[in-house]
């Protein structure tokens, strides 16, 4: 991701097939905020983006105490998560 506090896009670079695909569907659903500007045929795409209309956000990594409580959780509802063929 690459933007400059002048600018009002970023480009975004992307080989994320996910990504690739929601930024082309937003593109095409809004193509004032959002345009791709390059394929490069090996798999990466180019957006430019309008500031405001893409975010990320950073999270810290999980606590001994929550992964435990999570596998806790997990184990305790393991019928909930296992697929049934009836």
């Amino acid at each position: 991701m690459y933007f400059t506090e002048a600018d009002e896009f970023l480009e975004i670079c992307t080989y994320n097939t996910e990504l690739k695909n929601r930024l082309a569907a937003f593109a095409e659903k809004y193509p004032t905020g959002c345009r791709q500007l390059d394929d490069d045929g090996n798999g990466c795409k180019t957006f430019e983006v309008r500031k405001g209309r893409f975010s990320f956000r950073l999270t810290p990594p999980y606590s001994e105490e929550r992964k435990q409580a999570a596998s806790a959780l997990a184990k305790k509802n393991i019928e909930n998560l296992r697929r049934t063929t009836k």
